[in-house]
């Protein structure tokens, strides 16, 4: 069975969401480019949200529907 691949701005959305989760700072940004920069800032801000909030690990992954 074939794997099947994650478009890359999901896969950006994610990573920030991660990295906003443990409290990392928007300047650990990994992409350059703008287009996608906006992926991962918009993840990384939910993720800010939800450490804000309280909530942690799988937790907040299984609140955040953006994630599934």
């Amino acid at each position: 069975m074939k794997k099947q691949k994650r478009d890359r701005t999901s896969t950006l959305f994610n990573r920030g969401f991660q990295a906003g989760l443990c409290g990392k700072s928007q300047s650990e940004c990994p992409v350059q480019a703008t287009e996608l920069r906006s992926h991962w800032m918009s993840g990384w801000r939910e993720g800010r949200e939800a450490h804000w909030s309280g909530m942690s690990g799988v937790s907040a992954i299984q609140a955040n529907p953006s994630l599934h």
